[in-house]
């Protein structure tokens, strides 16, 4: 699934492209089943031209599961046959996961989670190392108070658990109501998102939080830093100068081989679940992003292949 020019939606369609090619140190995937993230629609839509070279026919994606066909003469960890998962940045955006042929640096591949199916291994790679890597840039340590902002999302659920993971006492998430009873689940606090939103969570945590995992940047985030204890640390993946500005790091999530093994062997030992709301068939990949596109996707959309 691929576009030939910036635009919506309508735009991603199906087309028959060449095989990629296959560098000394990368891998081509036969994919199994694809996560579908909200950077995929910003990709799509042109939002990340200035950041990365983009080339067309641009095949978007950068989350898969599958089975490794052919290895470059470079690769030493990985062989023909073998199950990954992978987050699949490239330097530059083209041959994304949207399709049935993947070539991925073995730098952003990992065995896969053997537990669960291929949907749920597809949709930890981007959202489980974002969320891994940012409390780990904020230092959750035994016994924090953790403020996680849009809990049942994508990132946020796999936040809530990775927490618990990392000792935290307790997880406050912020999340609408109906999805209050799946983030108490997860082993969090609901609280609404919204206007008052600090004064909810100061009636929970009267003497503050210790880190803050923002995901919206803006006013909510200078709204969170105001509840950080003394010694609070806060992390955003949505505003590197709010961020900064309020002593905080900006988390751009990173391929890491070492960290998404990680992230798969909580899985299969059952510490981490990735809640996959809906699939799709590939071809059905445009309605996916839009569905995305709208917010309020419990979990993880994965396109099956």
């Amino acid at each position: 699934m691929a576009i030939s020019r910036y635009g919506g939606a309508e735009l991603l369609v199906e087309q028959e492209l060449p095989d990629p090619p296959v560098g000394p140190d990368t891998v081509l995937v036969r994919t199994r089943a694809v996560g579908v993230n909200p950077v995929d629609c910003k990709i799509r839509a042109g939002h990340l031209a200035a950041a990365f070279p983009t080339h067309f026919p641009l095949v978007p994606g950068w989350d898969l599961a599958g089975v490794v066909v052919a290895v470059g003469p470079a690769v030493s960890g990985l062989a023909a046959g073998d199950e990954v998962i992978g987050y699949v940045r490239r330097d530059e955006i083209q041959h994304g996961t949207y399709a049935e042929l993947v070539p991925a640096p073995e730098r952003t591949l990992a065995s896969r989670p053997e537990q669960v199916s291929w949907a749920e291994a597809a949709g930890l790679p981007l959202a489980g190392l974002t969320a891994y890597q940012a409390l780990r840039a904020a230092g959750v340590d035994e016994g924090d108070t953790v403020l996680v902002h849009a809990a049942s999302g994508g990132v946020g659920h796999l936040a809530v658990q990775l927490a618990r993971t990392f000792g935290a006492a307790r997880v406050i998430g912020t999340a609408s109501e109906r999805n209050h009873d799946f983030v108490r689940a997860l082993g969090a606090e609901p609280v609404p998102h919204g206007t008052g939103l600090a004064d909810r969570v100061r009636e929970l945590a009267p003497e503050g939080v210790d880190v803050v995992l923002d995901v919206f940047g803006g006013a909510g985030l200078a709204a969170s830093a105001e509840l950080l204890t003394d010694a609070g640390r806060l992390a955003s993946i949505a505003d590197p100068v709010g961020a900064a500005e309020l002593g905080g790091v900006y988390v751009f999530v990173k391929p890491s081989t070492a960290d998404l093994s990680v992230l798969a062997g909580l899985v299969d030992a059952g510490r981490l679940t990735v809640h996959v709301e809906r699939t799709y068939p590939l071809a059905a990949a445009a309605e996916a992003q839009r569905v995305v596109e709208g917010g309020h996707v419990r979990g993880k959309l994965v396109l099956e292949v």
